[in-house]
């Protein structure tokens, strides 16, 4: 399963990525935000899109919508790993086509769980 981690911190990406190692994930892209997400997207497909929402050119939740306007990879499941915790900001984010949230911190037990649930293995 191949994975697209799109987040603006260099540090987050790396625990991500180990994250998804220790979980038996090795194929891994990276972009660090979210124009370079949709890069990355047209470079080739994925299985899994995990993003943050706040980052610099391209918010997650922008990458997001532009993702599910797309019809070769707009039903690719995402999930968004943020600090965003408000009520309002998960509904604005179901709204704009998130199949998990992850308030960050998290543990990698989160995280396989909700892999899981977005693609029963």
């Amino acid at each position: 399963m191949r994975f697209l981690i799109v987040d603006d911190s260099s540090t987050m990406r790396r625990i991500i990525i180990n994250t998804l190692n220790k979980l038996g994930h090795q194929d891994v892209a990276e972009a660090g935000n979210g124009r370079e997400g949709l890069d990355r997207l047209n470079a080739g497909p994925v299985d899994l899109i995990i993003t943050d929402w706040n980052m610099p050119e391209m918010s997650g939740i922008d990458f997001i919508r532009t993702v599910r306007s797309m019809p070769t990879i707009k039903d690719t499941p995402v999930l968004m790993v943020t600090t965003n915790a408000a009520k309002d900001d998960i509904v604005e984010a179901l709204k704009a086509g998130i199949n998990g949230y992850v308030i960050k911190p998290f543990t990698p037990d989160v995280i396989r769980q909700k892999i899981e649930a977005m693609i029963p293995q």
